[in-house]
């Protein structure tokens, strides 16, 4: 395999983690105005009940996607490992193993989503005047899980190998779909919250569409050819031992975000359209900081691929100190104009009130969760993700549970609720930083 622009083993190390962590931000931006335009259109256009319907479905989803995405993750690391060690045959079978597991789980997601639904809306403790439009909206969206698998899978492959820009190419476009789709569904043709699942679904599928379109072109670094599509044993294994742990946190987190989402619920519809408007502007402004951690994990697995640990390390230092400078920023800004962002979503004074006074408590700690992704993107480009499984399973999961349930009980005001964030993530920042001074991941110490 000769060298590629998409190789990030030489250049200066900040630049090239910018350089590839831009793009990554571009398509994180219109990733996120699916289910925002959803949000926004559906508010606007059909009322509270109908936003909290479609609020509430970013805990729901990533329950149903979580575990397979951090195995997806896995062969990411094991793709961008062997093409940093110029290993093309084995780039080309862990890419096919890598399509053929997420075209079986992908149909296998779309009939357990549609099947599912309704009983873990009913757990969640959804109450019963947003019950039919959120069992209407996620039974839509799952029929369509199968393009979404697929399209987080060949973005997986194109960062694995180094290019940021196609996905980000796909993206632009599959998001204008899907906001004219929703303006054309609800707005004009009062398709309420089907209409935007529908668009949703569609805009999913024109974005794994193009994206296969390339892999499949023969124009890219490996090519996907359909009588390839088998997987290879060996490195089946090896994606799952990297991404087990992975898949396993983020479900396990995903739990603990439906257990938070029912003790929200229990506020009200107008607590759930207010805190589901600030989790979407959360999700915009903290994309900076995911796409670098995203950029860390592939520089660190590349150039462990190419033997250069020095470099590994000197990258694994700048990204996360970027990461915490920039989330500080960003959360600093949020704290100010929360009163106008979460206003975007929804004129109700109630459902205003709700976001800012979960967005004054959070934000300003936002160098802590950043902290957090940037030590756990470290290992996991190192080929070791079994430290970030631990710690966030027990403290984004165990403890945050314990501490909401236990907390509420003796306080029952849902600032409670928002004070788990920070606290936790401070916790797990402290657990990261000790992990990586005093064990010795790459032979030599990462910090």
């Amino acid at each position: 395999m000769n060298k590629n622009k998409t190789l990030m083993t030489e250049g200066a190390i900040w630049k090239t983690l910018v350089r590839f962590a831009f793009p990554l931000f571009l398509g994180g931006m219109f990733q996120q105005l699916y289910n925002t335009v959803d949000a926004w259109v559906v508010g606007r256009f059909c009322g509270d009940n109908a936003l909290a319907a479609v609020s509430s479905s970013g805990s729901l989803i990533f329950l149903l996607v979580g575990f397979f995405q951090g195995v997806f993750m896995g062969g990411s690391v094991v793709i961008s490992n062997r093409y940093g060690a110029q290993n093309k045959e084995g780039v080309d079978k862990a890419v096919h193993t890598l399509v053929t597991f997420s075209l079986v789980i992908g149909i296998l997601l779309s009939i357990l989503g549609v099947l599912f639904t309704p009983v873990i809306l009913r757990w969640m403790g959804t109450p019963a005047n947003v019950m039919p439009e959120s069992v209407l909206y996620f039974r839509i969206f799952c029929s369509g899980m199968l393009a979404l698998i697929l399209y987080n899978t060949a973005t997986g492959i194109f960062q694995a190998l180094g290019d940021s820009r196609h996905p980000l190419y796909y993206l632009i476009i599959a998001s204008g779909t899907n906001v004219v789709l929703d303006l054309l569904f609800v707005a004009v043709l009062d398709g309420g919250v089907a209409g935007a699942a529908l668009a949703t679904v569609l805009g999913q599928l024109v974005s794994a569409v193009l994206a296969f379109a390339h892999l499949m072109s023969g124009k890219f670094v490996v090519r996907i050819r359909l009588r390839n599509l088998w997987p290879d044993r060996k490195l089946l294994f090896q994606i799952f031992r990297l991404g087990f742990p992975s898949g396993v946190q983020n479900s396990v987190i995903a739990i603990a975000n439906v257990v938070v989402q029912s003790k929200i619920n229990t506020f009200g519809d107008l607590a759930m359209a207010g805190c589901g408007s600030y989790f979407k502007v959360e999700g915009f402004v903290f994309l900076p900081i995911t796409s670098l951690t995203l950029a860390m994990t592939t520089f660190i697995s590349q150039n462990m691929g190419a033997g250069k640990l020095e470099r590994a390390r000197s990258g694994a230092r700048q990204g996360t100190l970027m990461t915490v400078a920039l989330a500080e920023v960003v959360g600093v800004l949020f704290f100010f104009c929360a009163p106008q962002l979460i206003a975007f979503f929804s004129e109700t004074p109630d459902v205003i009130d709700f976001g800012v006074r979960q967005a004054r408590v959070e934000t300003l700690f936002y160098c802590l969760l950043a902290l957090s992704h940037g030590c756990a993107a470290t290992l996991r480009g190192a080929g070791r993700p079994i430290i970030p499984m631990v710690i966030m399973l027990a403290v984004w999961c165990v403890f945050r549970i314990i501490y909401i349930t236990v907390a509420l009980w003796f306080v029952p005001q849902i600032e409670v609720l928002f004070t788990a964030y920070p606290l936790t993530w401070a916790i797990s920042s402290l657990l990261f930083l000790i992990e990586l001074k005093r064990k010795d991941w790459t032979k030599n110490k990462i910090f």
